[in-house]
């Protein structure tokens, strides 16, 4: 930066040889006595020094040289004033840079320093120059700071000390020399300034080590250019990006200053997958930053991203790491097509989360969906491999196969695939979009972990799956706030196939969500889960049409809460399918569940349809710690439904005889038939006179349960005999009577006619 060029500055005064009438014996100021009619001073060529020069004899005791013109004083500008000078003959001065500071107004700014430091001269005929730099701002290096108000000045030199010697200037120069505070003057330090070559070959790390090092809070600027950068780096200055760098994917790069998704794109020539892959290696490799933000920055994706490839030297992360403000959008590319490979195995009951004798198992990739013609829950997955003796290890137990099928591995393809990972802990995405586009699925969790927290994000269009657990890092897993758009919302629900997330894990929560037209929106493998207020809706526009399972649960004592959910045109789906040995044994069978407060609402569905369904695998189970309270039931556009529950006995029955813990009481019924309950309250009237009144609850008693226990029976108004008097009498009841066992009887002491309320229940507690 040079004024005198950029500006059209006239700076330099002229030689003295040009006339001494603009050559001041004062300040400088307009009127002042001149060296042309001083009588002490003369000019004198062919100095075999100076050529023509300025000699004058010193007879004050600051002897004055001043410029008249008014050389402008500028923010930002920095003007070295500098002088040649000898002495003759007499008393030696000494020699100093000097000024007079003006103002706009032609006044005097006081309180300057307007003089710059004194040289001594030592002998005679010896050339001394002399030099003081004057500027606006107080920098290091500048010897006469004038400030704001400062406008203009009046340069020169002073000679000072004892009078009588005859001295010679050569002439006095004023040069712009803002350039060399440039450095400190700009924000930003090149790394080009400390040997960065830019060329694309060249290791520059050392370079940008050293700029960093010298930025001290500044802008490092990383100008025109590919850089080469061999090994880590990490820079602790803010970067701007004008040129690009070239790393190994080994090489981390650690932005501490500037880390944030667009820096890292910008520091790989605008590449926004580059620049992710390389600020997530750095997050977990650097301590400073818990974050990175992709301040709302888009990732395109041609294949998927295999973070723990990314990172390259870590399989097991435990410190809390956060993904947040972006989106990921897949573009169209073979690299998103499933991988699929089937392979015949056998398996047995003492191993039964493994596959033995798997032909080729090496091929198989880890997180592969596990299907075969039988005994194959949903939502069974590959969590590690052991080639060598050609086993597959299985993400859940399978449900009584044959010893020996073919089984079919289908690897989904994700964005962010962290199977690679071991063990990752405490790891967030929050606010960042999944654009699948039909392309791609979601997220592949790591293998092993703890609390995975996915929040406020949406998954939109994926082909397969949301998120996919095939192991346990779905332990404590959290996803709240967070939307899943089905690809597949044209299709009937019959025909789709995708699903929002599984689970294998305990002790998840699923929060606030809302999910449209999956095949399910959760699977459930794990227990310990608490579901609530969130909507999944899965209807279509078909006539009577079916509704697929929003939420399955695949263990029969699920220790689970679904409250204050908008379950919509779905149902809720309990099954023991993941049960190697699902014949009732000594464990606790279906119970642990808590469905209260929900909202189950259905629109133009079979009559048959329903939305609580309990699923047996193998028979002797029976409900054991069951509450369904307090929910609103609701049909709109076709027939009443048959009832909200129902038992799904194609595989094994429900054992009603030995139901306990069971409530269900306080729900609204609207557009169904059956109005389930437990204990149960209905009005009995006999108006023949009987001895035995049977009283059959089948119309309320849910999942084909039987009439257990009488609780109470209260005559409403007399109990009359056949001559109609009043009978004070109670009868005695028994139960377990009738068509499924649905039928009380009460049995009076003789025969009476009458009305009475009877409280029955289903269960024993």
């Amino acid at each position: 930066m040079n004024q005198v060029i950029t500006d059209g500055l006239n700076l330099m005064p002229p030689a003295f040889s040009e006339g001494l009438s603009v050559w001041s014996r004062e300040d400088g100021t307009p009127g002042t006595d001149t060296w042309a009619t001083s009588g002490f001073g003369v000019l004198v060529s062919a100095d075999q020094d100076f050529g023509t020069c300025l000699e004058i004899l010193k007879t004050e005791t600051t002897t004055r040289i001043r410029y008249m013109a008014e050389t402008p004083i500028l923010p930002g500008l920095y003007l070295r004033i500098s002088a040649r000078v000898k002495s003759l003959s007499g008393a030696i001065p000494s020699v100093r840079i000097a000024g007079w500071a003006g103002q706009a107004n032609n006044t005097h700014v006081s309180g300057v320093v307007e003089t710059g430091p004194t040289t001594a001269m030592t002998a005679y005929g010896e050339v001394v120059t002399v030099s003081a730099i004057v500027g606006i701002g107080d920098r290091g290096g500048v010897d006469m700071a004038w400030g704001e108000d400062a406008a203009y000045g009046h340069f020169g030199l002073d000679l000072t000390g004892g009078n009588g010697g005859t001295i010679r200037i050569e002439s006095v120069k004023i040069e712009d020399v803002t350039h060399v505070f440039l450095r400190k003057m700009m924000d930003w330090v090149d790394v080009k300034d400390f040997g960065a070559a830019g060329d694309g070959v060249t290791d520059d790390t050392g370079a940008f080590a050293a700029a960093d090092a010298a930025a001290a809070g500044r802008e490092l600027l990383v100008s025109e250019g590919t850089y080469r950068i061999a090994s880590n780096l990490t820079l602790q200055s803010p970067v701007r990006f004008q040129g690009q760098l070239d790393m190994p994917d080994s090489a981390r790069l650690v932005l501490a200053g500037s880390f944030n998704l667009p820096a890292y794109a910008d520091a790989f020539g605008g590449d926004e997958l580059q620049g992710f892959k390389k600020a997530f290696q750095a997050m977990l490799n650097h301590g400073d930053h818990e974050s990175l933000d992709m301040m709302g920055r888009r990732v395109q994706l041609d294949g998927p991203i295999d973070m723990a490839a990314v990172v390259g030297n870590k399989v097991s992360y435990a410190n809390r790491r956060v993904i947040r403000n972006g989106q990921f959008s897949c573009l169209p590319s073979a690299n998103w097509d499933d991988e699929v490979h089937s392979a015949t195995g056998t398996w047995t009951v003492a191993n039964p989360s493994r596959l033995d004798n798997v032909t080729n198992a090496g091929s198989i990739p880890i997180g592969s969906l596990v299907t075969a013609a039988q005994g194959v829950g949903r939502e069974i997955y590959v969590r590690d491999v052991n080639a060598a003796n050609n086993q597959v290890f299985l993400s859940s137990p399978l449900g009584v196969p044959p010893s020996s099928q073919t089984y079919t591995f289908t690897r989904f393809q994700y964005i962010m695939d962290f199977v690679g990972f071991e063990n990752l802990q405490r790891f967030v995405l929050e606010d960042v979009e999944f654009l699948c586009a039909g392309a791609a699925s979601g997220i592949m969790l790591p293998r092993g972990g703890l609390i995975f927290h996915v929040k406020d994000c949406f998954f939109t269009g994926p082909k397969d799956r949301g998120i996919t657990s095939c192991d346990q890092g779905c332990a404590g897993m959290l996803i709240d706030r967070c939307q899943f758009l089905s690809n597949e919302q044209v299709l009937r629900v019959q025909d789709r196939t995708t699903i929002a997330f599984n689970t294998n894990a305990n002790d998840t929560k699923i929060r606030d969500n809302r999910a449209v037209k999956f095949r399910h929106f959760g699977v459930f493998g794990g227990n310990g889960n608490l579901i609530t207020g969130n909507h999944w809706f899965q209807g279509d526009n078909e006539p009577d049409g079916q509704i697929s399972a929003g939420i399955v649960l695949t263990n029969t004592n699920v220790k689970t809460t679904i409250i204050g959910n908008y379950v919509d045109n779905s149902y809720i789906e309990w099954a023991n399918e993941h049960d190697p040995a699902p014949e009732l044994s000594g464990e606790f069978s279906f119970g642990g569940l808590t469905i209260n407060g929900n909202i189950f609402t259905a629109n133009g569905i079979a009559s048959w349809s329903n939305f609580i369904l309990i699923r047996p695998h193998g028979p002797g189970h029976y409900i054991n710690g069951l509450s369904i309270c307090d929910n609103v039931f609701k049909h709109l556009n076709g027939g009443a439904l048959d009832s909200v529950d129902d038992v799904d006995d194609s595989i094994a029955p429900l054992d009603g005889s030995r139901t306990a813990n069971f409530l269900m009481t306080g729900n609204v019924y609207h557009g169904i038939t059956k109005n389930s309950q437990n204990p149960v309250t209905v009005k009995v009237t006999e108006n023949s006179d009987l001895d035995v009144w049977e009283v059959d609850l089948r119309d309320w008693l849910p999942f084909e349960t039987e009439a257990r226990v009488a609780v109470a029976v209260m005559p409403e108004g007399a109990v009359r005999s056949v001559s109609n008097v009043a009978v004070y009498t109670m009868p005695y009841a028994t139960t377990r009577h009738g068509v499924g066992r649905g039928s009380v009887r009460l049995n009076w002491s003789q025969p009476v006619h009458g009305s009475v309320q009877l409280t029955a229940r289903c269960d024993t507690v």
